[in-house]
């Protein structure tokens, strides 16, 4: 084989290991990103339920109200 064809796949194997490296940190952080994002999502969904059953039971109270008078 020719050196510089050696050169050159050692230089492109170098740049190819370079870049899986960055893509790796990059995948790592947009892992952090989902698990954060999962947990507000969690969170405004317990919020949201929360509010749901306030409020269902304000209804329930306004219908007893009504039926009470």
């Amino acid at each position: 084989m020719d050196v510089n064809l050696i050169d050159q796949l050692a230089q492109r194997v170098e740049r190819l290991l370079v870049r899986h490296e960055e893509l790796l940190r990059t995948q790592a952080l947009l892992e952090e990103e989902v698990r954060r994002l999962v947990a507000e999502r969690d969170q405004l969904r317990a919020q949201c339920q929360q509010a749901r059953q306030r409020l269902d039971a304000l209804l329930a109270d306004l219908d007893e109200a009504e039926l009470a008078s």
